[in-house]
C-alpha cells in the first residue's frame, strides 16, 4: 500500500492572542508637580493568518498540529508607549484549500493564489492607557481598558486539488499509466484495483512552452457516493478540474454503460459536475485493430469527444492531448 502522504483534510482548535491591557500610568517628571496621564494602549494580539503557496502541495505539514495558538499583545506602558503586538501565526496552504467552521461547515473562505492571505482567527484589540479617558472634569482618570479577550474556534482546512484535468474511471482503467505516459508524474502502478490511494498530480507539456495539470484522482466504483470502495473522499477534487477526462478500457464488457455508471456516481456526489465538459478516452486500444475500433465506436456514447489510446504503445496520445487543449482553450 502507497505511503499515505497525501493529507487533503486537517482539523485544528485555532486560538488567536488576547489583546494587551492599557496602561494606567501618571507623568512623572522634575519640575512637573502635576504630570497628566499619560499610560499607552495594550498591543494586538496574535492573528492566526492562512496563506496560499506552491511549496506545498498536501496539509501533511498541519497534520498534528491539533492546537495552533498565537501570542498575546504586550502592555501599554508610560509616556504613551504603545504595547508590542502579538506575533502573528501564519499556516501555509496549497493553493485550493478551503477553510471551514467545524462547528457548522460553513465556508470561510479558499484560498485560490500565491501570496493570498487570509485571517482566520482575528486577534484581541489592545486596551486603552488612561490618556485616551482625560476630560475636563476628569483630569486624573486612574482606569485603563483591558485587553481584548483571543478567539478560540475549531476549524476545518479542506483542499480541493486545482487541475485543467480530472482523469475518471474504475480502477485499472489506466489512469496512472496514462499520466505517467505524458507528465513526469510517477504514481505507484500495479496490476491489482485500488493501486492509486491518493491523488497525483503531473504536468503536461504540449506544443511550445504550453502546458496543462491533470490529476489522476483513485479509482471510483458503483456506490462510491453512499461510501463504498475509497467513497467520496477524493471525489471533491474532481469539482475543481475544468474538463473531466473518462476512461474505460477497451476490454470492458459494455462501454457505455461504465461511462453511464461513472456519470451516475458524479451527480449523486454533486450535480454541478454534469456542467462540466466531458471526454472520453478508451483506453488498452493497442489489442485492437482497425476493424474492432470501428465496431467499437457504436458502443461509444453519442455526445461526447472520443479517442481511442494505448499509455504503453503511446498510440494516439498526441491526438489526445490536442483534444483536451481545444478543451481547455474553449473552456
Amino acid at each position: 500500500m502507497a505511503d499515505s502522504n497525501f493529507i487533503d483534510y486537517v482539523k485544528f482548535c485555532s486560538r488567536s492572542g488576547a489583546g494587551g491591557p492599557g496602561s494606567t500610568h501618571f507623568r512623572r517628571e522634575k519640575h512637573v508637580p502635576k504630570g497628566g496621564p499619560d499610560g499607552g494602549d495594550g498591543g494586538r494580539g496574535g492573528h492566526i493568518i492562512v496563506k496560499g503557496t506552491t511549496q506545498v502541495w498536501t496539509l501533511l505539514h498541519l497534520k498534528y498540529k491539533k492546537h495552533v495558538i498565537a501570542e498575546a499583545g504586550k502592555s501599554g506602558e508610560g509616556g504613551r508607549r504603545t504595547g508590542a503586538d502579538g506575533k502573528d501565526i501564519i499556516l501555509e496552504v496549497p493553493l485550493g484549500t478551503i477553510a471551514k467552521d467545524a462547528e457548522t461547515g460553513e465556508k470561510r473562505f479558499e484560498i485560490t493564489e500565491v501570496g493570498q492571505e487570509v485571517i482566520l482567527t482575528k486577534g484581541g484589540r489592545g486596551g486603552l492607557g488612561n490618556d485616551h479617558f482625560k476630560t475636563s472634569t476628569n483630569q486624573a482618570p486612574h482606569y485603563s481598558q483591558p485587553g481584548e479577550e483571543g478567539v478560540e474556534e475549531w476549524i476545518i482546512l479542506e483542499l480541493k486539488l486545482l487541475a485543467d484535468v480530472g482523469l475518471v474511471g474504475f480502477p485499472n482503467a489506466g489512469k496512472s499509466t496514462l499520466l505517467s505516459s505524458i507528465s513526469a508524474a510517477r504514481p505507484e502502478i500495479g496490476d491489482y484495483p485500488f493501486t492509486t490511494l491518493v491523488p497525483n498530480l503531473g504536468v503536461v507539456a504540449y506544443h511550445g512552452d504550453q502546458s496543462f495539470v491533470m490529476a489522476d484522482i483513485p479509482g471510483i466504483i458503483e456506490g462510491a457516493a453512499e461510501g463504498k470502495g475509497l467513497g467520496i473522499r477524493f471525489l471533491r477534487h474532481i469539482e475543481r478540474n475544468s474538463i473531466l477526462l473518462f476512461m474505460v478500457p477497451a476490454d470492458a464488457a459494455d462501454i457505455a454503460e461504465q461511462y453511464r455508471i461513472l456519470l451516475g456516481e458524479l451527480e449523486k456526489y454533486n450535480p454541478e459536475l454534469l456542467d462540466k465538459r466531458r471526454l472520453l478516452a478508451i483506453s488498452k486500444a493497442d489489442m485492437l485493430d482497425d476493424e474492432l475500433v470501428k465496431e467499437m465506436e457504436k458502443e461509444v456514447p453519442e455526445g461526447i469527444p472520443h479517442v481511442f489510446i494505448s499509455s504503453v504503445s503511446q498510440y494516439n496520445l498526441d491526438r489526445l492531448k490536442d483534444l483536451i487543449w481545444q478543451a481547455i482553450q474553449e473552456g
